[in-house]
């Protein structure tokens, strides 16, 4: 299979390298030039624009936006008018669902398939095999399927439903996220306070052997306590947050489902830009291990 990609950063990037392993030809094109070069040297064909981009594809063309979901809107209306109808455009970034079901909508209109895909996993799910969610029409869905599976962690990948639902049950996933963040980040700053001199680093290793609570997110805390130290002096204790928990609160008022575990972990991360903690520190070392977000301190 050949297709276009537009956006190579840490995920973007990474997934282009799986697709190359897998014997995928991939032209790429992104805003800055360097990590286009670097992915050519791999063997990704260059393209030095959109129209690029689509001249080296031929129709019925697939094309995979992993972009800010700040930047779609831009990218498609340059996009958008190079496209001819029986093409196809994926989003596998953060969408906002309801943006995403637009997106479709204009589209169509133009005989353009989409289709939008969560993926989770951070960069290094993205090279080594991501966990990917897929909304919109069934039937393009099953002709692109092969190329989600082999994005995918084995049965890391599904359909699931019409247009939208691939980024809305991404949302809520990283709503659980802060949820589950908070409350690892929460007990082991009382452990960190107690007088019992406890080695945190130990209780994440004794907590991932089948505790209940054993988690990928246990296991990226010990490596951040491996990597900069249980008082994690160089982290930074305003834990940021990217948006998604703040959808998957707006969605719950929207349908009536209360949200009090995922709010309180959004406003949390709200209040500790002006009120830094350990509490926050856990949190920013864990997004920084999963996610490769820059979490230094301020000096």
């Amino acid at each position: 299979m050949k297709l276009g990609y537009i956006g190579l950063g840490k995920m973007g990037y990474n997934m282009v390298e799986l697709l190359l392993d897998k014997k995928y030809e991939v032209v790429v094109y992104n805003r800055s030039e360097e990590p286009i070069r670097k992915i050519s040297q791999r063997g990704a064909q260059p393209a030095g624009s959109l129209s690029e981009v689509v001249l080296a594809l031929v129709p019925p063309r697939l094309i995979w936006i992993m972009v800010p979901y700040q930047a779609v809107d831009t990218v498609l209306q340059g996009l958008t008018p190079l496209l001819s109808k029986g093409d196809t455009v994926v989003d596998g970034g953060n969408s906002p669902y309801k943006e995403s079901i637009r997106r479709s909508k204009e589209l169509e209109a133009r005989g353009i398939d989409f289709l939008d895909a969560g993926v989770s996993g951070g960069p290094a799910g993205a090279r080594n095999g991501a966990c990917i969610m897929v909304g919109g029409g069934k039937g393009v869905f099953q002709k692109f399927e092969a190329l989600f599976r082999d994005l995918s962690v084995p049965d890391g990948y599904g359909y699931m439903g019409k247009t939208g639902a691939g980024h809305f049950v991404k949302m809520v996933h990283n709503g659980i996220e802060y949820g589950m963040m908070q409350s690892l980040a929460e007990g082991f700053a009382i452990m960190k306070a107690s007088d019992f001199g406890l080695e945190l680093t130990r209780i994440t290793d004794v907590y991932n052997h089948k505790s209940v609570i054993e988690s990928r997110l246990v296991g990226w805390l010990q490596s951040a306590f491996q990597q900069y130290g249980e008082d994690l002096a160089d982290i930074s204790g305003s834990a940021a947050q990217s948006g998604e928990g703040m959808w998957t609160v707006e969605a719950g008022k929207e349908l009536g489902v209360p949200t009090p575990v995922i709010q309180g972990a959004l406003e949390f991360r709200l209040r500790s830009q002006n009120n830094p903690s350990y509490t926050g520190k856990l949190i920013s070392a864990m997004r920084n291990q999963f996610g490769g977000h820059e979490v230094k301190a301020k000096k």
